[in-house]
């Protein structure tokens, strides 16, 4: 616990002013050491609440809290957010007119600002230094500190310089504050930044809201995107991450195309349209970022409902920071990705032709064979993505593909010693579409000036199909039994680790190949979380009054109220003033700026639902659409499960649902039923 006084004024702040009753992990542990003028790091998971560590310190420490974040585009919406809550925030950075400058300074030197955003860029320029002399330091603040590591996967070289803040201010107390590091960028962060001294806080790695979701693109990624964004991610705001610029041009053309709210971002887009993309994703409901890896870090947006990959990510750093902008306000998410054996060979070839030096290229390709075995795993990907960042995972954790659907293995000892000897016969000069071509006998004009279709391997593989094939040279090259020669233009070459399968020496069991499936998914949970006393008609209610209120204000509508607090809100349904400060995330500010707006709405629909005649059978849809089961909704409403069905049959005869949503059954057996009652009848 905090001593004395800063105790209570740690959670008195964290009450009356963000509106919350206990503080989280190790947040507190954090603010005590700033408090008393120690130096963190501290390494927390996206959405763990990093920001209140530096944010409630600088508000008990006399002075300003200087925080040192590269995010210049999305420093207004973190200032509109403290300035709800009735903190004194402003940010310096080159979007600001000279006069906004010079009025922002002033403030500073006079003692009326609490937290000030720099940009590391303006924060290294002898004005701000000077700036900053003459003026009462609360803390530094330096957000995303894994950019300093040039072993990192997003380096910014600016940050290097930040030790300078400690050798000119070493009374100062710092925070360095992290979502993703593993052990030699937590040594890089405290070597760069002059840490030594600092007290070392890692809460934990694990985002247990966030369900992990892999599978192998067969050519059909888009397609397979779609279906999983409108079977289960309709209307919500989301991110999908590509490897290209024209491909994300070309996906976000596409979606657009299929009715959705979808925009590209990256590099090739001018900064002006960069921006407003950013600005509509963040201020408006449903928007979907098609990105490269321009997009996201720090993205301060509570209710990204999915991530999604088309491409394999260059790391499990990468990872684990794209889909960490996922579900921050701890509702359930999704992080869904499809890659193939080509994005192996597009990230090798990039990893190749980079200007690094040795060093850091045989760091990458290691880096890239650890995500690439995550792809292939048969066992639970929690545990494994926790295990990389030195953190521990018990159990498996129910909630990843490999652990609801564990795949199915085979003994793929023979079917690798063809593929391997092909690679062999075929000299070693040719990449997987030519060596699976040998093994399925496909005779060209190529196959026979090169006479591959005399070997002894030509056309003994054709018990399994091509992308069977495929498949199995991805886990091959994956296992490191086989790898991939950039350098001569993509061919296979086998590694001293094949020789044991080869002479039969060791068995191989591997994950077996499943084709693409054409169903809708089997998962039905609504992306809003509800439990079973959650409102559907509130909910909307709630939502529709935040976003006129963000409108008028011109802020984003999580700026007004996480969707975290209009659920809790849906829940407990308060009926004064007093019951709604009880809610968490509104603070006393909040509760008196809008407090009446949200129990006007609240009053409404209990008078309405206690007034208006009940449409019964729609009421059981709105339930049944919300991701509930039909003995749940007969349990919360006390109906027997024969009148849910019933409901449930009207609805499926007015085109509400299909009858393979309510049964859960396929066509084909659907169809069976069917027949076998005609016939009987």
């Amino acid at each position: 616990m905090l001593p004395d006084k800063n105790a209570s004024t740690a959670q008195q702040l964290l009450h009356s002013v963000f509106g919350y009753n206990r503080f989280r992990l190790q947040q507190e542990e954090m603010i005590r050491q700033l408090v008393n003028g120690g130096d963190v790091l501290g390494l927390m998971p996206t959405g763990g609440g990093k920001s209140l560590c530096y944010q409630i310190p600088s508000l008990i420490r006399d002075g300003v809290g200087i925080v040192v974040s590269p995010l210049i585009a999305l420093m207004q919406d973190q200032v509109d957010a403290l300035r709800q809550v009735g903190v004194r925030a402003a940010f310096l950075n080159s979007t600001l007119t000279a006069e906004e400058v010079l009025a922002v300074e002033s403030a500073m030197r006079n003692s009326e600002l609490d937290l000030l955003y720099v940009a590391p860029e303006r924060l290294l320029m002898p004005r701000m230094i000077s700036l900053m002399a003459n003026a009462k330091l609360a803390l530094f603040a330096i957000d995303e500190a894994h950019c300093v590591s040039q072993w990192g996967h997003d380096f910014r070289p600016e940050y290097m310089q930040l030790s300078i803040l400690h050798e000119r201010f070493p009374d100062v107390p710092r925070i360095a504050l992290t979502a993703t590091a593993d052990a030699p960028t937590r040594r890089e962060i405290i070597q760069r930044l002059a840490l030594q001294g600092a007290k070392v806080f890692v809460s934990g790695f694990d985002r247990p809201n966030i369900r992990y979701r892999i599978m192998e693109n067969q050519g059909n990624a888009r397609e397979q995107l779609l279906r999983f964004i409108r079977n289960e991610h309709e209307n919500d705001a989301g991110i999908v991450y590509c490897l290209s610029r024209k491909r994300v041009d070309d996906t976000a053309v596409w979606l657009s195309g299929k009715g959705l709210k979808a925009l590209p971002y990256h590099a090739g887009l001018s900064t002006e349209q960069r921006q407003q993309h950013q600005a509509r994703f963040l201020r408006e409901e449903g928007v979907i970022i098609v990105a490269t890896i321009a997009f996201g870090m720090g993205i301060d947006k509570p209710d990204v409902r999915f991530v999604a990959h088309l491409n394999l990510p260059k790391s499990l750093e990468a990872y684990y920071q794209e889909t960490g902008r996922a579900g921050r306000d701890g509702l359930p998410a999704n992080a869904w990705m499809m890659y193939g054996l080509q994005d192996v060979i597009t990230l090798r070839q990039m990893q190749e032709n980079s200007d690094t030096d040795e060093a850091h290229k045989r760091i990458e390709r290691h880096k890239l064979d650890a995500m690439l075995g995550f792809c292939e795993l048969t066992t639970c990907r929690r545990q494994a993505l926790l295990r990389y960042f030195d953190d521990h995972l018990e159990h498996p954790c129910g909630n990843c593909d490999t652990c609801l659907q564990p795949p199915e293995t085979w003994d793929a000892t023979e079917a690798a010693q063809k593929a391997l000897s092909c690679v062999h016969r075929t000299g070693q000069r040719f990449g997987v579409n030519y060596v699976v071509d040998v093994l399925l006998g496909k005779t060209d004009e190529r196959m026979q000036r090169f006479g591959h279709d005399q070997i002894s391997t030509f056309g003994i593989g054709k018990a399994l199909e091509q992308n069977a094939w495929r498949h199995l040279f991805r886990q091959l090259i994956s296992h490191g039994l086989l790898r991939v020669d950039i350098e001569a233009h993509g061919s296979l070459q086998l590694t001293e680790a094949s020789r044991p399968v080869l002479r039969g020496e060791q068995r191989l069991y591997l994950r077996k190949f499943v084709k693409a499936s054409k169903s809708k998914s089997a998962s039905r949970k609504g992306s809003t979380g509800y439990s079973q006393s959650a409102d559907a008609r509130l909910w909307e209610a709630l939502r529709k009054r935040r976003a006129e209120l963000a409108a008028q204000q011109g802020v984003p509508a999580y700026v007004i109220f996480h969707d975290a607090t209009l659920m809790e809100m849906v829940e407990r349904q308060p009926k004064s003033l007093s019951q709604m400060a009880n809610i968490s995330g509104v603070g006393e500010r909040k509760l008196d700026a809008y407090g009446e707006d949200f129990l006007i709405v609240i009053t409404n629909y209990l008078n309405e639902s206690h007034d208006a005649p009940v449409d019964t059978a729609a009421e059981t849809l709105n339930l049944f659409r919300l991701g509930m089961e039909a003995n749940a909704i007969a349990s919360q409403r006390d109906l027997s499960l024969a009148t849910i069905y019933a409901h449930l049959a009207k609805a499926i005869q007015n085109g509400d649902v299909s009858l393979p949503e309510v049964t859960g059954l396929d066509e084909g057996v659907i169809n069976m039923l069917r027949n076998a009652i005609e016939q009987h009848e």
